[in-house]
């Protein structure tokens, strides 16, 4: 990895369209009874719109995926912040995003300590936060 600077953009890692097939499917991996993630007439029962709304753990790992290709693996991350904001929906296109704000070294580390988030094309932010990643030593 090149020098590290305060202020880089890290390349964006775009998502999408999100799929309500993987939703249902990861619903039964997960174990996440919730019919938000499943079920269109939960989600207008519930006042939510009409389309079912992705797991907050699979925004997550957007922006984990994010960082990991930046870095040269999630392996590499050694710390993750993150403020839900908003909801993904069925359809919705992603942006991963971050930056940069300083680099410190510490137990032989080079680290990252970046601001990052999860946007909806088109729409509101969906998650902030920042995240501390190991990017040499």
């Amino acid at each position: 990895m090149n020098a590290v600077r305060p202020g880089d953009e890290l390349p964006a890692y775009r998502v999408g369209p999100i799929s309500a097939e993987k939703m249902k499917t990861m619903s039964a991996l997960m174990r996440d009874a919730n019919p938000i993630h499943f079920d269109v007439a939960a989600v207008r029962a519930l006042g939510l719109g009409d389309r079912v709304i992705n797991q907050g753990p699979l925004n997550q790992a957007y922006v984990v995926s994010l960082l990991g290709r930046w870095a040269g693996g999630a392996h590499r991350v050694r710390e993750l912040r993150l403020r839900h904001l908003g909801a993904v929906r069925a359809g919705d296109r992603l942006r991963a995003r971050g930056t940069v704000l300083d680099v410190s070294e510490q137990d032989g580390e080079l680290l990252a300590r970046c601001d990052v988030g999860l946007d909806v094309l088109g729409g509101d932010p969906v998650l902030s936060g920042t995240a501390t990643v190991h990017v040499g030593g």
